[in-house]
């Protein structure tokens, strides 16, 4: 879909592949991935708090609302996700928790103790990767500051308008109630404690007991004044047998000095809230601040192919001269930015639209919206676009593209996530289509693939196939011994059904088979090989997990499901195996000449494992109660 030529600013570079790569090739380093930053770094925060001592609870130092405790607590827990949204601000938070672990000795015990080394180790490697990633993108903006020249221009006028944060805000400023309501909540219950103390007797006891009740609570038992009195504690260590303790006693009403009150749960929504709310309103400033650099001054501009994700409406950037898109360059999520006075325009011009063309557009919509549900939308364009901006990890950028092919508008859109480079990562991304029943590769392309040979040709169960079988026949062996385990019951009728389907799933993915001779097609499934000849069939397609060999005839098409998992295998880099098999079916069925010149004889047609799998459940259901 081109870009009309008034809308392509004067002097504008084409991104082309050469400088794209070389812009690729300065993405960060895997070992810099934020997920092994936070993964060791949230260990070690566990770790130091379950194995630092705790300072008791006395009655000179009682334990009660820590503020400044709680503010560090709310720093720590943003600190990780900062490290993978906001890596300027996590490094701020790094240098907090390190300050907080200070003052509270952690370097001194770091000498003796593995988990307080833990954390300073965890906290260095995640600030070297954060450098690392900084570092980075400073070099992806010199390399696209490069590829677009000197030329620069302004946004275009709808662009100026876009305002990023305001739902961050919005947000903010809703957690941040809750943290104040928490927070009043809290000091309400402090002040009373203060106020009933004020008037009680204060007592020292002994501490006769420890126990717990049957909810799992400990139970102090503190004899004074010739009584017994309970207490629940949160901390049963600073109290040991035969110690003294101060009371506080008000008639019935009786408390630990040590431990005066509990507010713990309005703490937690104090913390959560707190965290959410300088959380989004962290987002919201980093967003308007980007925005707002966008509008200061003219930009570099690149010319580049882009597509909108199929799956998640991400918006996919390939180079000028790849409009075959190979290969992406950068990935981003984006709004349309509406210049408010062509809104205003436009509003008008449809109040005076003939009323008779919206029984046709509504029809239209609600063609698209059946696409959309059913997955038959067609693929999204692939369109010609200016991008503003000079792209970086973490940059915010504008571009202006067509929308419709019919018509020659064109629009803005303004990136509302942080540009990420399209580099393999933990899994694989890419720009797919939602809907692949269409997505099929030309034929000549498959045979090209395929490797020539009069042989026989097989398609068997493989890696990933083999992996889910084998997790499904671990469940189904945990399956049998939890069903007989308490002896004769009623449960035992679901044991027919519920190992039929598992024998059946089981089966399929471990030993599944498709071997293609001179006449056609055996099928190894889970109980019998089927025969397929090559003029009964219509149609060969990867469908849900499994392959489906079409006869036009209903009940007589041949399904092989499942086959593995294809979502892992794409998420993993892999191009599924099951795909694969089914388009080279199809294949041999479109041309004759790619088909085997020999007959399959009988060793090589495959042997079902649903028989042996099912005397394999009842031997080993014997050996379960056998050992009962």
């Amino acid at each position: 879909m081109p870009l009309p030529a008034d809308h392509i600013p004067p002097g504008t570079a084409d991104w082309r592949t050469p400088d794209a790569e070389r812009w690729l090739a300065a993405a960060p380093a895997g070992w810099a991935h934020p997920l092994w930053a936070v993964l060791p770094l949230l260990v070690s925060m566990f770790w130091y708090m379950e194995g630092a001592p705790l300072a008791p609870c006395t009655s000179a130092e009682p334990c009660g609302t820590d503020w400044s405790g709680l503010g560090m607590m709310v720093v720590l827990v943003l600190t990780p996700y900062w490290v993978w949204r906001q890596p300027r601000l996590a490094l701020a938070g790094l240098a907090a928790g390190l300050v907080g672990f200070a003052e509270d000795g952690g370097f001194t015990e770091s000498f003796g103790e593995p988990y307080a080394l833990a954390y300073p180790v965890a906290a260095a490697f995640t600030t070297a990767g954060i450098v690392h990633r900084l570092a980075l993108a400073g070099r992806q903006r010199a390399l696209a500051l490069e590829a677009a020249g000197p030329v620069a221009h302004p946004l275009p006028a709808a662009a100026r308008t876009f305002r990023r944060g305001r739902f961050s805000f919005a947000l903010a400023a809703l957690m941040l109630a809750v943290a104040g309501f928490g927070s009043w909540q809290a000091q309400q219950v402090a002040d009373a404690y203060e106020e009933r103390a004020a008037g009680a007797t204060h007592l020292s006891g002994r501490v006769a007991a420890l126990e717990q009740d049957d909810d799992g609570i400990d139970i102090l038992k503190v004899e004074a004044d010739e009584r017994t009195h309970r207490f629940e504690t949160a901390f049963p260590e600073s109290f040991p047998l035969d110690s003294q303790v101060d009371i506080e006693v008000d008639g019935d009403w009786a408390v630990l000095a040590a431990e005066p009150y509990d507010a713990f749960g309005w703490e937690l929504l104090v913390l959560g809230g707190a965290a959410a709310a300088l959380g989004f309103f962290a987002n919201g400033v980093d967003g308007r601040t980007r925005s707002a650099r966008l509008r200061r001054r003219p930009l570099p501009v690149l010319r580049v192919m882009v597509r909108e994700g199929h799956e998640d409406g991400r918006t996919w950037v390939f180079a000028a001269d790849d409009p075959g898109t190979l290969r992406p360059i950068l990935h981003f999520h984006s709004l349309l930015a509406i210049d408010e006075e062509d809104d205003e325009e436009d509003g008008e011009e449809d109040e005076k639209r003939n009323e008779s063309d919206d029984g046709e557009a509504d029809a239209v919509h609600l063609t698209k919206v059946r696409q959309i549900l059913t997955g038959d939308d067609p693929p999204p364009p692939l369109r010609e676009a200016v991008l503003y901006g000079a792209p970086y990890a973490g940059a915010e950028v504008a571009l202006a593209a067509r929308t419709d092919a019919d018509e020659p508008e064109v629009v803005v859109e303004c990136s509302v996530t942080a540009v990420k480079p399209a580099v393999p990562g933990l899994v694989a991304r890419g720009p797919k289509r939602r809907n692949r029943k269409t997505e099929r590769r030309p034929v000549e392309e498959i045979a090209a693939a395929m490797t020539p040979g009069p042989g026989l040709r097989v398609w068997k169960a493989h890696g990933f196939s083999r992996a889910v079988g084998l997790v499904l026949l671990v469940v189904q062996g945990g399956g049998i011994w939890a069903m007989l385990d308490d002896g004769p019951s009623w449960s035992w009728l679901w044991l027919p059904v519920a190992l039929s389907w598992l024998i059946s799933t089981v089966a399929t993915t471990l030993t599944w088979r498709i071997t293609a001779d001179r006449d056609g097609l055996w099928v190894t499934g889970a109980w019998r090989v089927r025969r397929v000849e090559w003029d009964a069939i219509t149609a060969v397609r990867h469908h849900e997990d499994g392959i489906r060999i079409g006869t036009g005839q209903g009940h007589d098409n041949v399904d092989l499901a499942p086959t593995g998992w294809a979502w892992l295998e794409r998420r993993l880099g892999h191009e599924p195996y099951a795909v694969r098999a089914a388009d080279e079916v199809w294949a041999l069925h479109l041309d004759p000449e790619l088909r085997p010149a020999e007959e399959a004889p009988t060793a090589r047609q495959g042997m079902p494992a649903g028989p042996p799998l099912v005397a394999l459940s009842v031997l080993w259901g014997a050996a379960v109660l056998l050992l009962l």
